[in-house]
């Protein structure tokens, strides 16, 4: 019978790799069409692997807690000729036995990410080094320490360590200079340490952050009055998340003035064509940012169900395609943590973000009544790439802000 192979799927633009979290049948099981047999953590969600057609699976070449890159076989289903005439599945060719998926130790995505491995080990040493992802990071120490030798350089190689994690070293060299025997004393000094490894979500926001990084990266805040909004949801009959109304007025403000969410490439800035909006959800060991779609084109009411479907299934870490990735800028309610003030960094794909801030009881002067009243205020934050948009411009667009928040019947 034909012998029909289980490949990992592309499960996202830029995703490269998957992560096995459980293997949802066993192997004898029959299985149909487009079930989903295998469970999978990318560094955005957690999601399905389907079959391609009805049939038993007969071995699967994964275990659980292996990295597997997109294409590989990872796993056989032994299926009739006439159920793979019908599926249009590919079996594989007769004698052709298919090759184990290696473990990922690096990859590339499309967007460059590089993602570094987890329980890599330093030659001739039992123990391993956990670190951060590849990728350009902050600059090194002190005056100099941005030289690294070739040999050092490979030593970095070997053990997936980036610059970034050498900011603890200080260089003894010439001029700062970090040599091989001060990097040598650092592994060394935190061998034995408490650890635990980097996971993919972990990875996934080193990346970003360290390639946000390489902008010039500056924020502005200003208060708002939030007993406009507060009323208005506690008259509201589907009481909509407070980070909803803060989507609604940026995107309101940013269809007005897209160019503060513009893009540099080269010598062009890019205009956003559509308002795709992000809202950050706090998830184990990181942030989802799910995504939604023309936000400036419906009103308040109309997209009450879809934001509590995406933060659901954000928490979940079992994201819809359609809400993952191609926002132009994000909103992060950091006050539900307590917070008054931030500076949030937006993604690498975008160059602007919205902090908003826990609301406080603020005394504020009255001349109609010659004294303090307390007043409900919230501080909002605008990170943005400087090279974009100065500040005069992130001004004017959060004053539109704050007067649709402060007017929330418009949104």
């Amino acid at each position: 019978m034909p012998q029909v192979p289980i490949l990992m799927p592309q499960l996202g633009e830029s995703i490269a790799e998957a992560t096995i979290m459980r293997l949802l049948v066993q192997p004898g099981d029959e299985v149909q069409a487009d079930q989903e047999v295998i469970e999978v953590e990318t560094n955005k969600a957690v999601m399905g692997v389907t079959v391609s057609c009805s049939g038993k699976v007969t071995s699967f070449a994964v275990a659980e807690g292996e990295t597997v890159a997109v294409g590989a076989v990872i796993g056989i289903i032994e299926a009739t000729q006439e159920e793979v005439e019908r599926s249009g599945a590919t079996p594989l060719g007769e004698g052709e036995v298919p090759a184990a998926p290696a473990p990922v130790t690096s990859s590339v995505g499309s967007d460059g990410a590089h993602f570094a491995t987890e329980g890599e080990y330093r030659e001739g040493s039992s123990r391993s080094i956990e670190t951060g992802s590849r990728g350009l990071p902050v600059p090194v120490g002190i005056r100099g320490a941005h030289y690294l030798s070739p040999r050092i350089r490979s030593r970095m190689d070997e053990l997936n360590i980036t610059e970034a994690d050498l900011a603890y070293v200080t260089g003894s060299g010439a001029g700062g200079r970090i040599t091989i025997e001060d990097f040598e004393n650092f592994l060394d000094y935190v061998d034995g340490w408490p650890s635990r490894p980097v996971s993919p979500m972990r990875r996934s926001v080193a990346s970003s952050m360290q390639r946000t990084w390489r902008r010039p990266i500056a924020s502005a805040g200003r208060p708002i009055y939030m007993a406009p909004i507060i009323l208005h949801r506690r008259n509201h009959p589907r009481k909509p998340g407070i980070t909803l109304y803060f989507l609604r007025a940026l995107a309101i403000a940013l269809a007005q003035a897209p160019e503060c969410a513009g893009y540099m490439v080269g010598g062009r800035i890019l205009t956003p064509r559509r308002i795709d909006l992000g809202v950050a959800v706090q998830v184990a060991d990181g942030v989802m940012v799910p995504v939604m779609r023309n936000v400036d084109e419906y009103t308040l009411d109309e997209l009450i169900d879809e934001y509590n479907k995406i933060v659901t299934q954000a928490r979940d870490r079992k994201l819809d395609a359609a809400y993952i990735g191609g926002g132009i800028a994000t909103v992060s309610n950091f006050g539900g943590f307590g917070l008054t003030f931030a500076s949030p960094m937006p993604l690498p794909s975008e160059s602007l973000i919205l902090g908003v801030g826990a609301v406080v009881k603020t005394p504020v002067w009255s001349e109609e009544v010659e004294c303090f009243i307390p007043v409900e205020k919230a501080n909002i934050v605008a990170s943005f790439d400087h090279r974009v948009v100065d500040g005069g411009d992130i001004g004017r667009l959060m004053q539109k802000i704050a007067y649709y928040l402060e007017h929330p019947e418009l949104l």
